[in-house]
């Protein structure tokens, strides 16, 4: 293998399994070990790889209820708004945006009863001007990652 795609072969095959051993990562890319602990190193310390976690199945734990919440937020607050957010261990996903509203958060919840006070409790901060929910009905695809083209 060229030396010059290694980096891109190597996050290929970890995005396939992130759990696979760097003696199974050397036999799948034909480079020792010492190369791929080296170069998954300096991956990780480049921030290329942020990190190896599990993909939990809400869904089989009981949280099947899926929102995506739109909030139109008063300039000034934006900063507290989204740090309340990231207060809720159920909000999963915040984004900041441009478009007709200033933030998008997705969460998981057991049911449309604990959605609806979790939203409640965003209401009452004051810097949240206007809000939108949509209850997801069907999840097409999530937390895709793609394969990178080696040269």
């Amino acid at each position: 293998m060229a030396y010059e795609n290694l980096d891109t072969e190597l996050i290929n095959v970890l995005l396939d399994d992130g759990r696979a051993s760097l003696r199974s990562l050397a036999e799948d890319l034909d480079v020792s070990v010492t190369t791929v602990s080296n170069h998954l190193a300096d991956l990780e310390e480049d921030g290329v790889i942020e990190r190896y976690s599990p993909e939990v199945n809400y869904d089989m734990l009981g949280y099947d209820v899926t929102a995506v919440i739109q909030l139109n937020i008063e300039g000034s607050a934006l900063d507290e708004v989204t740090e309340e957010l990231r207060e809720h261990n159920q909000i999963t996903s915040i984004y900041e945006v441009t478009g007709d509203y200033d933030v998008i958060a997705t969460g998981r919840f057991k049911n449309t009863d604990e959605m609806n006070d979790q939203i409640k409790a965003l209401l009452s901060n004051s810097g949240v001007k206007e809000s939108n929910t949509n209850v997801v009905l069907n999840t097409v695809s999530k937390h895709k990652q793609f394969e990178l083209n080696v040269n």
